[in-house]
């Protein structure tokens, strides 16, 4: 039968114990060599390919990286009859399935309940680059991706000419896509009240 006392020495010896234990190997451990692994090679995965790199693309408003190529607005007018007019219509007015394109300037921002906006490339995309960005990304809906670049160029070309946001006559490239102004430009530039962003002496 344990007393009081003797279970006081019992738990005192176990504290010792694991003490000492935990030290050696502490101990141990300090004493084991370590294992550089930052220049290892563990021989994961393998190299892309150009053409499994092409499919990653993001294109800033700039335009730097887009690719070569171009197209106009009767090669897109082609193309997008065959591929896009399914979807948003013969005038590009939207249909159930796909939205509408163009049109709906000024409807942004109204004080009529009765008025909602109207949100089309024309009325609100800011920057030309990110239609290409987005139809070569996403469109059409049942094959995305699957345009070539000239036919996005040329498809890009028919919906900015049909918006009257450049001529008809117009060649759409790299060069020519970026310095396309948009009508919503300034639409994502609000003022911001903090001084320091404004400063220009630091």
């Amino acid at each position: 039968m344990l007393t009081i006392s003797s279970t006081a020495q019992w738990l005192r010896l176990s504290a010792c114990v694991v003490m000492v234990t935990t030290g050696c190997a502490t101990q141990q451990s300090r004493d084991a060599p370590e294992v550089a692994y930052g220049a290892a090679r563990f021989n994961l995965g393998t190299t892309p390919t150009a053409g499994e790199m092409s499919h990653y693309f993001a294109y800033p408003a700039d335009g730097r990286g887009l690719p070569p190529g171009s197209g106009t607005y009767a090669q897109g007018e082609s193309v997008y009859r065959t591929k896009c007019l399914a979807c948003h219509g013969d005038k590009l007015q939207g249909t159930p399935t796909g939205d509408r394109l163009i049109g709906g300037r000024g409807t942004l921002v109204n004080n009529s309940a009765t008025k909602p906006p109207v949100k089309t490339i024309e009325s609100y995309w800011p920057y030309a680059t990110t239609i290409f960005d987005y139809v070569k990304r996403a469109m059409p809906f049942n094959a995305p991706g699957s345009l070539t670049d000239d036919e996005v160029y040329a498809v890009v070309a028919y919906v900015l000419g049909e918006a009257n946001i450049v001529g008809k006559n117009e060649l759409i490239d790299s060069k020519t896509l970026p310095r396309v102004q948009m009508p919503n430009h300034n639409g994502f530039l609000p003022d911001d009240p903090r001084p320091d962003v404004h400063a220009t002496n630091y």
